[in-house]
């Protein structure tokens, strides 16, 4: 049996790739961890971490919680890329299951739009940990997020 490949979509704002990198650029947290935006297509966004000792566990691995931290981020912006102008992105719920122990020079998120409504958006995140050439999938997450109608995605100011 092979699997489907991805809806394609049509994103309501022209402008929805800068919108994200522009957001992804306002996220402290990210640049913390040493994250950075990979691909930014209508339904789909990656986000990359490299290796580094701030985002281990006591293993050497990285973190559980910096895995869940891309995997929300990706999949955040990948249903952000179908929002209309004029709206943001919130988290309503995400499970994550890791597979596999994140060992390698960089992880990987890919965020892919399962779902998209008008109000809540469902997504999948298939997380790759990156060693040399070779890629294990090593965390998989169901994430459940709202579109905010008529909010600026920019941070409030006071």
């Amino acid at each position: 049996m092979t699997a489907s490949p991805p809806p394609a979509f049509t994103p309501p704002d022209p402008a929805f790739e800068t919108k994200v990198r522009e957001s992804f650029a306002r996220q402290p947290f990210m640049a913390t961890l040493g994250a950075a935006l990979g691909a930014v297509v209508p339904g789909r966004v990656e986000v990359v971490l490299p290796f580094g000792e701030g985002v281990t566990q006591q293993h050497g691995f990285f973190h559980g919680g910096a895995i869940g931290a891309i995997a929300d981020t990706a999949g955040g912006y990948a249903a952000f890329t179908l929002f209309p102008p004029n709206s943001t992105v919130l988290t309503v719920e995400y499970k994550i299951n890791i597979m596999a122990p994140g060992k390698g020079e960089r992880l990987i998120a890919v965020g892919e739009v399962t779902r998209s409504g008008r109000t809540l958006t469902i997504v999948r995140v298939d997380v790759y940990v990156q060693a040399g050439e070779a890629r294990t999938h090593c965390a998989t997450a169901t994430q459940t997020l709202i579109c905010l109608h008529g909010k600026s995605d920019a941070r409030a100011e006071g």
